[in-house]
């Protein structure tokens, strides 16, 4: 057993017996994986020189999380940092468990010393995700990894077998300690450009190996700071097969765009003669074009490493990037997690029941940079907002605090921003971007259907180019610059639920806010309680 301290709630061990026996929150008919992580800080060398990293059980990156559609995660956490700690579980769904979202709007940090358990279920998902840590500028540290969540045997996936099945995490990097980023940033000031471009936690010298005339599945997903990426593998072409959790027409590329907190799944076949290919990673929508390289090896290779690397698209080329994102589709004839993947209805036959509008800005407030949304630059409360809500603790937050659209002329502020909305509601949500650079948003808790994007403002009349037969369904969509997306969203899932930018900078001086989907019912069967060993902190302490 763990001791009682400042932040620590009521069990902060819990046994094997009682998760076992937890039905309340986790589905015990299910099969179970138990995980136990200890996260310390260790010397790394992504880019050449040494530096201070964040290592899980002394892993950078982290290690792979393998599951199964509806299998429970029983993972404990032991922080050994001298900080709180939080991990985050980016593209998975707690359905109806939003209390081990593990972001500080829902969970309280883990104090050094002290370790947790999350209990997490893989409900009605498939697909490629990744996890990584929330708190503190720490994602530029590391504590990463990859999630794969498998279909269940009986339900048939829309490709054979591949022969292997490899994770890719790629991502933008910085040489600078991570506690010195988060103290520019806490100066008011903006982030130098990163340094370099990272493939599984090398700047160069990672490999794959294939055997010839196979075919295989790579996960790439694109867990940087700040920069969408192009992937591309020389001589070779990639099926496309899967975006976070949903089935997709199976379009071939020669590379592809991963916007950051993005995960891809593609179908490679070492098709080629027997030698070793470039695996080239370069930024996109940047002045200075950042490219790492690792290695395709044949197992039967004749020959190493050759030729010149392959080229992705022109740096700034934002139609050809628009045009492969359209391209990407739901495959209607698929099975997801379940045998019907379209549920009891399809998404373009339901009414929209609210428009949301959402604009980013960037500003100085008390001559410190600052981003919102709506104008609201989102600030943390000395309380997770899901405890608040739940103990009914007044002036921690306010329902409300962030607007539907953006007010025409009004100032930057800063707030702890809240939008409520009800549960089962299908809403609309418009995100659009005046500024010059590429943005990514994610929402927490959810898919949702990216039905239109374009060039310009959005106005009403752009519903009529929106696609409402086979739009891909994910959990982080890409937004241009001075461009607009559309996604529709069914509120499903009751719960406090963070939307971000996946802009590791912005997303730290509040560009975010959390959606409040409610429900008066008190019943289990739209929420699990609050678990049996959360912690609490700050005024829910006690």
């Amino acid at each position: 057993m763990v001791a009682r301290g400042d932040m620590i709630c009521h069990l902060c061990v819990v046994t094997i017996t009682w998760m076992v026996l937890a039905s309340n929150v986790i589905n015990a008919e299910n099969p179970y994986r138990f995980f136990d992580w200890n996260i310390t800080y260790g010397n790394i060398y992504p880019l050449g020189v040494p530096q201070q990293g964040i290592l899980i059980n002394g892993q950078f990156p982290g290690p792979d999380i393998y599951s199964v559609t509806n299998d429970n995660l029983i993972i404990n956490v032991h922080n050994s940092l001298p900080e709180p700690f939080l991990i985050s579980w980016n593209g998975v769904q707690q359905r109806k468990n939003s209390y081990q979202d593990g972001v500080y709007g829902t969970t309280c940090p883990i104090p050094p010393g002290k370790n947790f358990t999350y209990t997490l279920q893989m409900k009605d998902q498939i697909g490629s995700f990744y996890y990584y840590p929330s708190l503190a500028f720490h994602k530029a540290a590391g504590g990463f990894g990859g999630i794969r969540i498998l279909s269940r045997p009986l339900i048939p996936v829309p490709f054979p077998e591949p022969a292997g099945d490899f994770t890719l995490l790629i991502g933008d990097w910085y040489k600078t300690n991570h506690s010195i980023l988060k103290a520019i940033l806490d100066g008011g000031h903006k982030l130098p450009s990163p340094d370099g471009v990272l493939i599984n936690g090398r700047g160069s010298g990672a490999s794959i190996t294939f055997e010839q005339g196979k075919t295989y599945r790579l996960r790439i997903s694109n867990v940087g700071l700040k920069n969408s990426l192009n992937f591309r593998i020389q001589g070779h072409q990639m099926k496309l097969v899967e975006v976070e959790g949903t089935h997709t027409v199976q379009n071939t590329y020669s590379s592809l765009d991963i916007h950051a907190g993005q995960s891809y799944s593609v179908l490679i076949t070492a098709d080629q003669p027997p030698k070793d290919y470039y695996i080239a990673v370069s930024t996109r929508f940047t002045n200075e074009v950042l490219n790492t390289t690792a290695i395709l090896h044949y197992s039967n290779s004749a020959s190493p490493v050759s030729g010149p690397i392959p080229n992705g698209p022109a740096t700034y080329d934002i139609s050809w990037s628009f045009n492969q994102a359209r391209s990407i589709r739901t495959n209607l004839t698929a099975s997801g997690p379940r045998p019907n993947p379209q549920g009891s209805y399809h998404y373009g036959l339901v009414n929209i029941t609210r428009t949301i509008q959402l604009v980013s800005s960037a500003d100085q407030v008390n001559d410190k940079q600052r981003y919102a949304v709506n104008g609201v630059s989102f600030v943390p409360a000395d309380t997770p907002l899901k405890l608040a809500d739940y103990f009914k603790i007044n002036g921690v937050f306010r329902v409300g605090s962030i607007p539907d659209s953006y007010p025409a002329g009004k100032k930057m502020h800063l707030d702890t921003s809240v939008m409520g909305a009800n549960f089962r509601d299908f809403i609309e949500i418009v995100i659009q971007n005046k500024e010059n650079i590429l943005q990514t948003w994610h929402l927490n808790g959810y898919n949702f259907w990216v039905v239109g994007m374009d060039a310009g403002t959005w106005t009403p009349v752009n519903r009529n180019e929106y696609n409402l037969q086979d739009a891909i369904s994910r959990s982080t969509t890409q937004v241009y610059p001075k461009s607009w997306t559309a996604i529709y969203v069914a509120l499903d899932n009751v719960g406090m639920w963070n939307m971000r930018a996946e802009f590791w900078a912005r997303q730290y001086l509040g560009q975010q806010f959390y959606l409040r989907v409610y429900t008066p019912s008190n019943s289990t069967r739209d929420e699990y309680p609050i678990p049996t060993n959360a912690l609490l902190c700050g005024r829910a302490r006690g």
